[in-house]
């Protein structure tokens, strides 16, 4: 009888740090991407595309893509979805049309205020749950991680 990796004493996937990291980003981004959908009807894409926007005001898909670490056709759907909700343009480049910069609209702008504000809101929220030095180290390591 072939032994279950569940109690396998040589892995602890409880202790697993790739699991834990995945455990604790899902855990922490439920509530505030429950308030974005309900209020926006947006997925997580949609959010990451919304904030790209609203922080460098214009980007690619393809810079959005590579600065959220998002697959492209998941910021491309998006796109579209933002396009017609009203919350973004296209605008071709001048120079080269093979570029196509994207901008938020005004409603767009505002439904970014909107969610910058819960999403400070939420990230003290969060961070109360830490000493101020434990934060610290707790964002230095996560930007190693992610810088890797």
């Amino acid at each position: 009888m072939q032994k279950s990796m569940l109690n396998d004493p040589r892995f602890d996937l409880q202790t697993f740090l790739p699991y834990l990291l995945n455990q604790a980003a899902e855990g922490s981004s439920l509530e505030f991407q429950r308030l974005y959908k309900e209020r926006y009807g947006m997925l997580r894409s949609e959010w990451r595309v919304l904030f790209h926007l609203g922080i460098y005001y214009r980007m690619s898909a393809k810079e959005i893509s590579n600065k959220s670490k998002t697959h492209k056709t998941k910021v491309s759907r998006a796109v579209h979805k933002m396009q017609q909700k009203g919350f973004l343009r296209r605008v071709p480049d001048q120079e080269d049309r093979r570029i196509e910069w994207l901008e938020l609209t005004k409603s767009g702008q505002a439904v970014y205020e909107d969610l910058h504000n819960l999403a400070q809101d939420y990230d003290q929220l969060l961070q109360r749950m830490f000493s101020k030095n434990d934060v610290v180290t707790f964002k230095r390591m996560l930007q190693v991680l992610g810088s890797r």
